[in-house]
């Protein structure tokens, strides 16, 4: 990306992102508690994930085949042997006082992922992916002196995936964490709620900025507590000018051990500092003697690549292709899996393209909003969406109605014909009796025929006005494609 301008400062922004994943097993990383979000707090727990003295973790391999699985799908090199570390910290989220994670020898490494900017793809290197248990989460809301410790995270499965610095903007970080999102989604390794902390954003920033001819580098800062992708565009907008404004002030420039962590604070829209930055050597890494290697053998990790769904940037760019969808729209349906897989079901049932797609960007999407779930979740199914795109198609409907036909769809366990009868919105596409309307639209309405016969901005909008009268007197049934051929030769011949 070019340098941009501040003032008498020429600079660029990197990005390196840490994304923990919480991954969507039965049970725990290491022992057989449930892994479930919401339970009464510290209801899921056991000897293991307690910390308690002599017991023995038991690795779970569905966590290790889902970080498989999201290692390929993302082009990574799958090691042929790893193992187990201990990270040592004290903090009362951590019951035994050491994490067991990934250190020197991650499960995989040198990746990419492809993420749509401005209408082209821009590939991100993948550092690594590495696995390693969740702390418990400590609740501060509503107490002063004290903090609440809810074990029921503790022990749960987290992938780890850390990027190159390559993404050089706000917009770039916004863009990499939704198609990760929808990735793991695709994947079916994790639902990545990030408002319940299933994926975790934290970008790494800093800027190189040229002054008099020579670079600097200001001081790496770890951006943490980001709850939804908004927050993460907003904190990395925030950091780009807080460490512009602090190195006019200061001068001062990334030296080891000054790199930070900030906390994003929603209300005031800014980013605050919660400590130092460890480094690697804080944590007192050691190979864990309770866990054996891990070793992935050939035939699963092929048995995994063969098993992969088709992803999410190669199934926008079908659609596009395949489909007709812009580049703008195609999101709305492919960022969710079952949603585009509901979409390919209702062409399956005879759905024609063009109007599946119109209808599901449009009234459909707005529907889904409404209720805060993926177009998937809405209670229609494909034959019915089918069904409807259909009669717009063929004219048995126009679109509008077809709108108003969704909304009862929703609302009852009805086909969309039953309703379009039922409610008397069939449309008409009987010439002479929708000319008998506009001959009636044209006799009232003498000044706007003369308008809609001259040229200009009145005759637009007086053609538009008799077009309107005529769909109100066949109140919306009327074709409109019928109606618009009528008014064009009645207007000609006047």
């Amino acid at each position: 990306m070019p340098m941009q301008s501040s003032g008498n400062l020429q600079y660029r922004v990197i990005v390196g992102m840490e994304i923990h994943i919480h991954l969507a097993t039965e049970s725990k990383m290491f022992c057989p508690c449930p892994n479930r979000f919401g339970d009464e707090p510290n209801s899921n727990v056991c000897p293991v994930c307690l910390g308690s003295p002599g017991v023995l973790p038991v690795m779970n391999r569905r966590a290790v085949e889902y970080a498989l699985r999201t290692a390929l799908a993302l082009k990574c090199e799958i090691a042929a042997f790893t193992k187990w570390d201990r990270k040592n910290y004290y903090y009362p989220d951590l019951p035994k006082n050491y994490q067991i994670s990934q250190y020197d020898l991650p499960l995989a490494q040198h990746g990419v992922m492809d993420i749509p900017v401005d209408g082209q793809l821009k590939t991100v290197r993948i550092r690594r992916l590495h696995l390693e248990e969740d702390a418990a989460k400590l609740l501060h809301e509503g107490l002063v002196a004290a903090s609440h410790v809810d074990l029921n995270r503790a022990g749960t499965p987290l992938m780890e995936i850390v990027t190159e610095p390559d993404l050089a903007s706000a917009d770039e970080a916004h863009a990499f964490g939704s198609e990760l999102r929808s990735l793991v989604r695709y994947l079916g390794v994790s639902e990545a709620n990030m408002q319940q902390g299933q994926m975790r954003l934290e970008p790494n920033v800093n800027l190189a900025i040229v002054r008099d001819g020579q670079e600097y580098r200001t001081p790496i800062a770890e951006v943490k507590n980001l709850g939804s992708l908004r927050a993460l565009q907003r904190a990395v907008e925030f950091e780009v000018q807080r460490q512009l404004d602090e190195f006019e002030r200061t001068g001062a420039t990334m030296q080891m051990g000054n790199k930070s962590t900030r906390g994003w604070d929603e209300g005031r829209g800014a980013t605050v500092l919660q400590r130092e930055k460890e480094e690697a050597h804080d944590y007192r890494y050691f190979p864990d003697p309770d866990l054996a290697p891990v070793t992935p053998e050939p035939v699963w990790i092929e048995q995994v690549r063969s098993e992969l769904p088709e992803l999410p940037v190669h199934r926008r760019r079908r659609f596009v292709e395949q489909f007709g969808f812009s580049e703008k729209d195609v999101g709305t349906v492919v960022d969710d899996r079952a949603t585009a897989d509901l979409f390919e079901r209702a062409l399956a049932a005879g759905a024609p393209v063009r109007n599946l797609a119109n209808q599901f960007i449009s009234f459909w999407a707005m529907h889904a909003n409404q209720r805060g779930v993926p177009i998937a979740e809405l209670p229609v199914p494909a034959e019915r969406m089918a069904t409807l795109a259909a009669m717009v198609e063929q004219g048995t409907v126009n679109a509008t109605t077809a709108a108003a036909i969704a909304e009862k769809m929703l609302a009852e366990d009805t086909d969309p014909q039953a309703i379009a009868e039922r409610e008397n919105l069939v449309q008409v596409s009987d010439s002479s009796e929708i000319e008998k309307l506009v001959d009636e639209v044209l006799a009232a309405n003498p000044q706007a025929v003369a308008d809609a016969s001259s040229e200009g901005k009145k005759q637009k909008k007086a053609f538009g006005f008799l077009t309107g009268q005529v769909m109100q007197k066949s109140r919306g049934q009327a074709n409109p494609k019928i109606v618009n051929e009528l008014l064009q030769k009645k207007l000609r011949s006047s």
